[in-house]
């Protein structure tokens, strides 16, 4: 694609802009924005990821996966500013996640240990991991909110910590991970998906780009389950205090 189609595809923006001020809906600015970031990103981090690739060095590999970690951490505990130290839980539940599901694709030989293999399916990880602790956090505080009572008569009747809050955070789970098996149940149907789309635009055989495509949904039901379950063991203590009491802002 040459830069002429690619402003061409302006036109996509002018669309949800026109409809916006039509309608009155004040969406103008945030679109420009959103649209501006956009193309600054995504070209910076092309020219990135160019450098890297072409150095292929380690160390800048690893920056850049570090540097996805941070900007994961910094979006998803906007959510959970109420939990104590939900900063450091979300990056190490984000680091976890990494290293057991580059520690199978790399200790397996499914895919080659070089940047432009690994840096590509950490994206997409430690996006989705970003998703579901957002999903996770959202859902967890509403359920908090809506049983405290009956997680305090629990504890005062000697019930754990982890006994009062264990449905809330079930239900939390599960809400959080629902989405990417829902998502899993119609893909090929209902969506190509991205990654795989992409592959055969640039020409590579569908079969082989489904082959990949299986391999990053499949990391992604992972992804989930390690996501909700340790950002969930993570947060819950930090509701309490060392009386055993469910501290009282912690959804504000």
């Amino acid at each position: 694609m040459t830069y002429t189609s690619l402003s061409l595809t302006l036109i996509f923006v002018l669309v949800p802009f026109a409809l916006s001020k039509a309608l009155k809906l004040e969406l103008e600015k945030d679109t420009i924005i959103a649209t501006l970031r956009s193309i600054i990103q995504l070209l910076a981090v092309g020219y990135v990821l160019k450098f890297v690739f072409d150095a292929e060095s380690f160390v800048y590999m690893l920056l850049m996966i570090s540097l996805m970690i941070l900007a994961a951490t910094l979006n998803a505990r906007k959510k959970g500013k109420a939990i104590k130290g939900i900063t450091w839980k979300i990056s190490i539940t984000l680091i976890i996640v990494e290293a057991i599901t580059q520690g199978i694709l790399l200790g397996f030989e499914i895919v080659p240990a070089t940047a432009q293999y690994i840096i590509p399916i950490s994206g997409m990880l430690i996006g989705n991991s970003m998703v579901l602790s957002i999903l996770f956090l959202n859902r967890f505080s509403a359920e908090i909110e809506s049983s405290r009572d009956q997680i305090e008569l629990i504890l005062s009747l000697g019930g754990t910590p982890k006994q009062a809050i264990h449905g809330q955070l079930k239900n939390a789970i599960r809400a959080s991970m629902i989405p990417t098996i829902e998502s899993q149940k119609t893909i090929g149907l209902v969506q190509l998906p991205g990654m795989m789309s992409g592959q055969i635009i640039g020409g590579a055989d569908p079969v082989q780009a489904v082959q990949f495509q299986l391999l990053i949904i499949f990391a992604l039901l992972t992804t989930a389950a390690l996501s909700s379950i340790l950002i969930g063991l993570l947060s819950y203590p930090s509701l309490f205090n060392e009386r055993m009491q469910l501290i009282k802002n912690t959804t504000s």
